[in-house]
C-alpha cells in the first residue's frame, strides 16, 4: 500500500514537471531563429505588434518592460524595418489603458500618430495575436516584446496561421526578472490548454485595415 502511494505521488509530481519541460521545448523550438536582437539582421515587414503592459508597476515605479518595448519599438520604426505599429493590450476600464498610454509614448518617441492603431482587446498574448489576423487582416507580423514572450507569441501565431518574427527589447534581471520568467514557464502551459479547449479572444468585433 505504502509503495503504492509513493508511486501515485511520485506520478503526481512528474505530471505537471514535464508538462512544463515539454511546453517550454515545443516553444522555444518553434521560435528558434525567429526573433532577433540586432534591428540590422531583421527582416522588413509592413507592421510591428508591440504587447502591451502597464507603464508602472503596482509600487508605482517606472516598468522597465514598458520602457524598453517603447524603445525597442521606436528603434525599429526609425531603421525602416516597419511601417506602421500596431498596439495590442489590455482596456479593462476607465482608469486603465495600456493601447493609449503606448501610443502617446510612441509618438513622443517620434513616431506619427496616424502610423500607429489600437487594439483595445489584447487582453493576453492569445488575443493580441489572434486579433492581429482576424480583426486587422494580418498575414505576417513583427511581435515586439522581451524575447521569452516574443516565443511565446511567435508559437501561438503559427498555431493560428500568422506568420510571427520577433523583435527583442531588452530584458530584465534580477529578482523581478527572475519572478517574470518563473510565471512564464506556466503561462507556456497554459498555450497547449488554451490550443486544446480552443480558447478563443474576450473580443472579436468589427475588421479594421492598417494603411
Amino acid at each position: 500500500m505504502k509503495k503504492k502511494s509513493l508511486f501515485i505521488a511520485l506520478l503526481l509530481l512528474l505530471i505537471p514537471l514535464m508538462a512544463l519541460f515539454l511546453s517550454n521545448y515545443a516553444i522555444e523550438r518553434t521560435a528558434k531563429g525567429k526573433t532577433f536582437h540586432d534591428v540590422n539582421e531583421i527582416e522588413k515587414n509592413r507592421v510591428g505588434l508591440v504587447l502591451g503592459t502597464s507603464k508602472r508597476l503596482t509600487d508605482g515605479n517606472p516598468n522597465p518592460y514598458y520602457t524598453f518595448r517603447i524603445k525597442a519599438t521606436i528603434q525599429l520604426f526609425k531603421a525602416g524595418k516597419i511601417d506602421f505599429v500596431l498596439v495590442s493590450g489590455d482596456n479593462g476600464s476607465v482608469y486603465y489603458n495600456e493601447p493609449t498610454t503606448f501610443k502617446k509614448d510612441l509618438v513622443d518617441g517620434g513616431i506619427p500618430a496616424e502610423r500607429i492603431f489600437l487594439d483595445y482587446a489584447g487582453f493576453r498574448t492569445l488575443d493580441s495575436m489572434v486579433r492581429a489576423k482576424e480583426i486587422f487582416g494580418l498575414e505576417r507580423v513583427t511581435v515586439i516584446s522581451q524575447e521569452f514572450h516574443n516565443e511565446r507569441a511567435i508559437f501561438l501565431a503559427e498555431k493560428k496561421g500568422l506568420k510571427a518574427i520577433g523583435f527583442n527589447a531588452r530584458d530584465i534581471s534580477g529578482q523581478q526578472g527572475l519572478k517574470v520568467r518563473f510565471r512564464e514557464y506556466f503561462a507556456r502551459v497554459k498555450v497547449f490548454l488554451d490550443l486544446l479547449m480552443n480558447t478563443q479572444p474576450k473580443f472579436y468585433g468589427e475588421k479594421i485595415e492598417i494603411k
